[in-house]
């Protein structure tokens, strides 16, 4: 009898032991799968629940809120996401659409901050909440942006003369990076995108993503998606790297002439004009011809600094790189939202690289393999403005949880040291003369506003066949407090960045400022 309650109780510890071992395999190894699993009764529900956080402009303006479309536990989601200020933000705030996939929640600062706008779990602040966690909750997303702003720069994009009509600008308070206003043309309508029919959501995403007349997708801001030759406002680059790589060049006296011929070529580059027969003569140094923007003077000094100091100064604003702008995470369907500007490299712009010596010419004036966003033109402007400083784009202001309280204020980062505060000084005046005895003195820059710009118009195509009118700038210059950069891409011959995008800029300026 001993025996066998002995075997029976061997028998009943081996139970208990295997009893053991599956809720440690079930508590501890299999927990995070079983938690996330679709067949999980709780996941079940919790999709579902599909609230979020709202985002706020700087004002307060409401940009994006959830409201409620069906009740808890009805198998539907409960929430559809609303905003209020339809086009004017789509491209900086994004859609989010739980019930229709192809549509999701990962364009602008929805996708961005996707995990702090959607349910997630509190942090535990007391002993009672460590024994007892809180329900999941959202926080809400204040942003940089200033409406009044926004809408200006919409509203000077509408006012483009002739038909081509895609543009973009981009605001910048240069001491922060803080996006004031970004806006392009063309954009979308987020509402339909929002629809619960499937039907209605995928259709609006289809056309959104549909190139215009211009090859521009509504979907993706111009602003900061699309590189376009920057033509001479290029010379601010170059111009950096003179004062900071090279400070001998600054007192190089180009002889006045029509046209500069490059080496290993038959071309010749002439002054705002195809031929010789229409050049229009320009030289100096660089203090006279960064204001008269002499194309053939910039081209021999781009030869002179040569390709690893044109693309090293390149670098140090951030050409061939990614700014890490907070808009769209990296694993968007859409692609970045944010791409890099282009540069040639050291190698090149050497002897046998493509585009080679002659490159380093073209380059110096923005032209050929030269292309860059509105957004980082802004920067190449702030940077000047800040002493140098090029600071981390930024469209975060602050992320407050359900109670009101702040869970992180952004704080600004220094992404770049352009150039020495030096070399930056001396720009300044330079960029000043522009509009008081250069290629911007007609374009109505009201003394007061203290304005520095460098306009820009790129030969798009070859032969010419579309012209990119650029300008840049920062105001006041005695204190800068906001830096501006506006494109106007595939405009007619016979435009100029001063007479397409001046006007605009002393617009936006005045509106920052006013």
């Amino acid at each position: 009898m001993s025996r066998r309650i002995r075997w029976l109780g061997i028998l009943l510890i081996l139970c208990f032991g295997l009893i053991i071992v599956q809720l440690t395999n079930i508590q501890f190894r299999r927990a995070p799968a079983l938690a996330h699993s679709a067949t999980n009764p709780v996941n079940n529900v919790v999709s579902f629940d599909n609230q979020r956080g709202d985002i706020f402009a700087a004002d307060g303006t409401v940009l994006a809120q959830s409201v409620r479309v069906a009740p808890p536990h009805s198998g539907a989601y409960q929430f559809q996401r609303q905003y209020p200020t339809g086009s004017l933000f789509s491209q900086i705030v994004g859609v989010c659409n739980d019930a229709v996939p192809v549509v999701g929640c990962d364009t602008g600062v929805e996708g961005y901050y996707s995990a702090q706008l959607g349910l997630h779990k509190q942090s535990i602040q007391t002993l009672s909440q460590l024994l007892s966690p809180p329900p999941p909750t959202t926080d809400d997303i204040t942003l940089t942006v200033v409406p009044s702003l926004q809408q200006a720069a919409m509203q000077q994009l509408a006012s483009i003369q002739g038909s081509n009509k895609d543009g973009a600008i981009v605001v910048l308070d240069p001491k922060t990076g803080a996006v004031l206003a970004m806006a392009s043309q063309p954009t979308y309508d987020p509402t339909p995108l929002t629809s619960t029919n499937p039907k209605t959501a995928s259709a609006a995403e289809y056309l959104d993503n549909l190139p215009d007349a211009e090859g521009y997708k509504p979907i993706l801001p111009l602003a900061t998606y699309y590189p376009i030759q920057p033509g001479s406002t290029a010379k601010v680059v170059t111009t950096a790297a003179i004062f900071n790589l090279d400070p001998a060049l600054a007192t190089y006296n180009y002889p006045v002439s029509l046209c500069q011929a490059l080496p290993d070529t038959n071309k010749s580059i002439c002054n705002d004009a195809d031929t010789a027969a229409l050049a229009t003569p320009c030289g100096g140094t660089i203090q006279s011809m960064l204001p008269q923007s002499c194309d053939p003077g910039y081209a021999e000094l781009g030869l002179l600094l040569g390709g690893f100091s044109l693309s090293q100064e390149a670098s140090l604003f951030g050409f061939n790189f990614r700014p890490p702008l907070d808009l769209a995470p990296d694993n968007a369907t859409v692609g970045y939202a944010v791409q890099p500007s282009l540069y040639p490299t050291a190698k090149e712009l050497s002897a046998g690289g493509n585009p080679g010596v002659p490159g380093q010419a073209y380059s110096a004036f923005g032209q050929q393999d030269v292309e860059t966003t509105a957004l980082q033109n802004a920067m190449v402007a702030a940077a000047v403005a800040n002493g140098g400083k090029e600071m981390v784009p930024h469209l975060l202001a602050k992320i407050t949880d359900a109670q009101g309280r702040v869970v992180e204020t952004y704080k600004p980062q220094l992404w770049r040291q352009t150039m020495s505060a030096q070399a930056a000084s001396q720009i300044v005046p330079l960029m000043q003369k522009v509009v008081t005895a250069g290629t911007a003195s007609g374009d109505g820059f009201p003394a007061s506003l203290q304005a520095a710009v460098k306009t820009g118009t790129a030969q798009v195509g070859t032969p010419t066949q579309s012209l990119a009118d650029w300008m840049i700038g920062f105001a006041p210059a005695s204190n800068p407090q906001v830096a501006v950069a506006v494109v106007v891409p595939d405009q007619a011959i016979g435009t100029y960045g001063a007479t397409v995008a001046g006007p605009i800029m002393v617009k936006m300026l005045e509106a920052a400022l006013g």
